[in-house]
């Protein structure tokens, strides 16, 4: 499976988000230090509106998500969240 679509499986399952958007940035990074020797799926942006932020910091909400992530978290070089309820 894809990581992107591992991605939005377990935050569907966290957040029950009622919108979400996950973008594979990884083409516009080709050849950027760090990701030498990965193969693609590599840099995400991530959008994700749920009542589960309410009233959690912007470090939490991180938290929350990369907890969702789990093992999938050492696995992407970069990752971009804009989290909100």
């Amino acid at each position: 499976m894809r990581i992107a679509d591992e991605m939005e499986k377990r935050l569907t399952e966290a957040f029950a988000p009622t919108a979400m958007e996950i973008v594979d940035d990884s083409a516009s990074h080709a050849g950027h230090a760090g990701v030498e020797g990965l193969s693609g799926e590599t840099h995400f942006n991530v959008m994700i509106r749920s009542a589960a932020f309410e009233g959690q910091s912007r470090v939490m909400r991180h938290r929350m998500v990369h907890k969702a992530l789990g093992d999938l978290v050492p696995r992407i070089h970069a990752l971009a969240l804009d989290l909100d309820v």
